[in-house]
């Protein structure tokens, strides 16, 4: 049977690269190649912002019912769409089904919600400085963006790379990540069904050794108005490095290395099952993961108990050989290695390994916990984006706040206790873009989305007002003030 091939879309056209050129995709558990991609030339990204350019000059001014309805439709389409997610996220990224909650389950509100950002897009008018004068302030879209996506969670982040920017009236030229063009080209086929004008979304794929290349010129296209980028802090400096040489913005939601604050009065079994979904959903390959537990003292004995219960219940591995498992293959065996390392580096530092056999099979690392990880150890500072999480134990309430806060990351953040006044005072001090009050750090609301706030989480966020710009029309009163400088100057006109 003939593997799978993904082209690249292009003003509404479905087509290989003009070169021809094109990249294996492998599954990370059987490290078998499942499809082969276009990989895109120079002249398909100039194609491809190209088409965006000419869309724009009449999506912008499309109406916003119209905007709302695609998106509404898309829904719909993609809720009859299950199985091919599911299909797809296995075979490219070795998924287990439990993940389908961050690809599926949660999309199809999260496209609901951003057609809901219709109500937002508006101006506002006044009187001028100028006596009889009248100022108008329009919210206008900003024009062609690019979009870069990761592999971690595809759907979610392709959706909103995309129908965000849409929605304000933007273009988008979407590139997906070489690890999952099939499952991303699903949410590009959606939109197209629901009624998406050709030009509006065209999405490229690209080999490893080509994206670089293919992003700089991108970016440096000058009918590219805006970047944002999904992925690493390493390469999310390289992106904002290419976008200064040209004074691009950016939107660049980066990593994270999220603190859980449970107080002496917590509620330990719930606190405890939501770290360790937060902890090892995805093989802790979110943004939002879990990965530093902080507990007071009063509460850490039976946090622990109940952590590693769940931590050793947890297995895993490659679902379609074995049933049992619960969480499958991490991007590749270089990540898994990575983790690994700094697990043992912490432990010739002092920590202890509460769960966790020090080894990991290719791209497969079972669940780690560990005890007496402080600040100043990697496992600390450093994001390991795998089932890893490592525990601290405090006396006092500002010791756990400072402890959450002793890191360069600040994308989520969660406290549990009983307090409704501590639970706030907590959350208030936490530097964290969300913090939840007794509930996991992965999540995210519509009504925001997540981002960073500044550092090795990035900055921006998918609102409005991150893809919309405000503009000034003033109008002038009937009788022309004096100007100044010509006032006493006689009329020209004859």
């Amino acid at each position: 049977m003939a593997l799978p091939f993904v082209p690249l879309y292009i003003n509404g056209t479905w087509r290989p690269a003009s070169t021809g050129a094109t990249f294996e995709v492998r599954n990370p558990a059987s490290e078998e190649v499942v499809e082969t991609a276009a990989s895109a030339s120079a002249e398909d990204c100039a194609a491809a912002v190209g088409a965006a350019t000419q869309a724009y000059k009449t999506w912008e001014r499309s109406s916003l019912s119209a905007r709302r309805d695609i998106l509404l439709k898309a829904a719909d389409i993609l809720a009859t769409k299950r199985e091919e997610i599911r299909t797809a996220l296995r075979e490219e990224l070795g998924a287990a089904d439990d993940w389908l909650w961050g690809n599926y389950d949660v999309a199809i509100p999260q496209l609901r919600g951003i057609a809901t950002t219709v109500a937002l897009l508006k101006g506002e008018t006044g009187q001028s400085v100028i006596p009889g004068g009248q100022v108008l302030v329009q919210r206008r879209a900003i024009g062609v963006v690019y979009g870069v996506v990761p592999w971690n969670a595809p759907i979610v982040l392709a959706l909103r790379a995309a129908a965000f920017p849409i929605m304000c009236g933007n273009t988008v030229v979407l590139k997906t990540s070489e690890a999952s063009p099939r499952v991303q080209a699903i949410v590009v086929k959606t939109l197209a069904e629901a009624g998406l004008p050709p030009g509006v979304l065209n999405c490229i794929s690209t080999s490893r050794e080509d994206a670089p290349l293919r992003t700089a010129e991108i970016i440096a296209h000058p009918m590219v108005r805006k970047v944002n980028f999904t992925g690493s802090d390493t390469v999310g400096k390289l992106i904002a490095i290419e976008a200064s040489k040209h004074l691009k913005p950016c939107v660049l939601e980066l990593g994270g290395k999220a603190p859980a604050v449970v107080l002496d009065d917590a509620d330990v079994p719930r606190a405890a099952r939501a770290i360790t979904s937060s902890a090892l959903l995805q093989s802790g390959q979110t943004c939002m993961s879990t990965e530093r537990i902080i507990v007071q003292r009063g509460a850490a004995g039976r946090l622990v108990e109940e952590l590693a219960g769940f931590f050793g219940h947890i297995k895993a591995g490659n679902p379609d050989q074995d049933k049992s498992v619960h969480i499958g293959a991490m991007f590749n065996p270089g990540l898994a290695k990575n983790a690994i390392d700094m697990v043992k580096e912490a432990v010739s530092q002092g920590a202890k390994v509460l769960v966790g056999d020090l080894r990991h099979e290719g791209a497969v690392m079972q669940p780690h916990l560990l005890l007496e990880v402080k600040p100043g150890m990697r496992i600390w500072e450093r994001e390991t984006f795998a089932p890893v999480a490592v525990v601290a134990i405090v006396d006092t309430m500002d010791e756990a706040i400072d402890l959450a806060n002793a890191s360069e990351y600040s994308m989520a953040a969660s406290v549990w206790t009983r307090d409704v006044y501590k639970a706030f005072e907590v959350a208030g001090r936490i530097r964290a873009s969300t913090n939840c009050i007794n509930g996991p750090t992965l999540h995210m609301e519509a009504i925001r989305g997540s981002g960073g706030l500044g550092g090795a989480t990035g900055y921006g966020t998918f609102t409005v007002d991150d893809w919309t710009q405000m503009r000034t029309i003033v109008l002038h009163p009937a009788d022309g003030p004096r100007y100044p400088l010509v006032h006493g100057l006689p009329n020209l006109d004859g």
